[in-house]
């Protein structure tokens, strides 16, 4: 029979497929106790299905059904045993293989693939191994993985040995194969969270309080520029996201991503992507490129998913000429750490000016830092919302409106903390009610009435 390679093979029409057999869900090896049978039925019959071709007459349950009978042959195997080889091989061709069922349970944030039997995942912010599910070899992750982006516009093989990109629903793929990892393929999928699109989300899981979601409000509809930092996995873009939902539903809307993550639900925005470079290694479009590009495009806010080179000097011109009420994030690990990437990040760019100059210049354009943490129970907490106050002469002044004070650990191992609001009037507070914003009047007002008084 004709060999089609994998992609071609299992581009199979989904209506075909009428089985109730896939409506038993069970995790790998779950039902299936022998781990080595269950391996030698799984590769034989995916072997099969790579290279022959289903023939047309047959509908793909059927042809299914016949080749779990031909290798299974001379086993006595119950009939939830069979279900569950029948399910394995339908989300090799109809899902993505053995992490199917990952990405569709709603409790799992992040599925980290290091190898065919090593693979982690994100529970409540916590790593855990799970050994019920596995592939076959590394040839198999990688098929795999060219199945999930071919569809994306996106290719990954020996001369394009990285990708990174993200799916329908906004999760995140990135991958890396050899030559670039010795040890083998590595995917890691970051999973986008339907159930955190709002504030109120947040406040629910106590991430911030009532108070520090009025505030932010009040900045976006102010058009404070403003940063968002924090470490790895930390819920940065999740709290741009929800920032967003801030911006007037009129404002002309334009984001940046390497790989569109955020969800407006504004009606009037543009997307903008970069893209990687082709075979021929032309074509790059890079962050820069796309900011540089936004301004001619007379957008009311600029958005960039995150700044982490050279463009950071282009997105703070932008918030220096006219465009406030930008939004963006940064990898850092506390606000003073975000400042000082963002210098060596205007710096390492080929900006031949003094440091003191970009100091001033960052002092300028920002108004607002707000550092959200992973903590260690795994929950995420906003730990400081500071603003910036100036310039001193050498060095940009940092001042805490709101923070997460860490008092230590309960016994189940739950961080035991409090959040606290300053009792300072921000100055950023002139500024808002400047641009026609009380949202946060009674926040503040008795702050200076106090500040008065005295």
């Amino acid at each position: 029979m004709k060999k089609n390679s994998w992609l071609e093979e299992f581009e199979i029409d989904k209506e075909n497929n009428n089985s109730n057999n896939s409506s038993i869900i069970t995790n790998d090896y779950d039902i299936f106790k022998d781990k080595d049978l269950l391996d030698k039925f799984r590769n034989r019959i995916i072997q099969e299905l790579i290279d022959n071709q289903i023939p047309d007459e047959k509908l793909l349950t059927q042809y299914i059904n016949e080749e779990i009978d031909h290798i299974t042959e001379g086993y006595d195997l119950s009939s939830v045993e069979r279900n569950h080889i029948f399910n394995l091989i339908e989300n090799e061709i109809n899902g993505y293989g053995p992490i199917t069922e990952l990405l569709e349970d709603k409790n799992i944030t992040e599925i980290m693939v290091n190898g065919p039997d090593e693979i982690y995942i994100e529970v409540d912010g916590q790593l855990i191994r799970d050994d019920s599910v596995s592939f076959i070899n590394d040839e198999h992750i990688i098929r795999t993985i060219q199945r999930i982006v071919q569809p994306l516009g996106r290719t990954i093989d020996s001369t394009n040995p990285m990708v990174d990109s993200h799916l329908k629903d906004g999760s995140r793929i990135n991958a890396i194969i050899p030559p670039l990892s010795v040890s083998g393929p590595v995917m890691t999928i970051r999973k986008f969270k339907e159930s955190i699109s709002n504030i109120d989300a947040l406040i629910g899981n106590g991430t911030l309080t009532p108070y520090m979601a009025r505030f932010m409000d009040a900045c976006v509809e102010a058009k404070l520029n403003i940063i968002v930092c924090g470490g790895t996995g930390s819920g940065k873009t999740t709290l741009l996201n929800v920032l967003s939902n801030f911006i007037n539903p009129h404002e002309r809307i334009i984001t940046i991503e390497d790989a569109v993550e955020l969800k407006l639900k504004q009606s009037h925005v543009i997307s903008l992507e970069t893209r990687n470079v082709n075979y021929e290694r032309e074509g790059e479009v890079t962050i820069r490129d796309l900011v540089r590009n936004s301004l001619r495009m007379r957008p009311d806010r600029i958005i960039v998913g995150e700044v982490r080179g050279e463009e950071a000097f282009d997105m703070l011109q932008a918030m220096n000429t006219g465009h406030d009420g930008s939004l963006t994030t940064l990898h850092a690990n506390s606000a003073s750490d975000a400042l000082n990437r963002l210098e060596t990040m205007i710096l390492m760019g080929g900006i031949d000016i003094p440091l003191r100059a970009v100091r001033e210049y960052i002092a300028k354009a920002l108004d607002i830092v707000i550092d959200i943490e992973r903590l260690s129970d795994g929950k995420r907490k906003v730990i400081n919302i500071s603003e910036i106050v100036g310039f001193d002469g050498e060095d940009i002044i940092l001042k805490d409106i709101f923070a997460f004070n860490q008092k230590g650990l309960t016994d189940n191992g739950e961080v035991n903390g409090e959040f606290i609001l300053y009792k300072y009037v921000p100055e950023v507070y002139n500024k808002i009610v400047k641009r026609g914003v009380h949202s946060v009047d009674d926040i503040f007002e008795p702050l200076m009435k106090k500040k008065k008084e005295k």
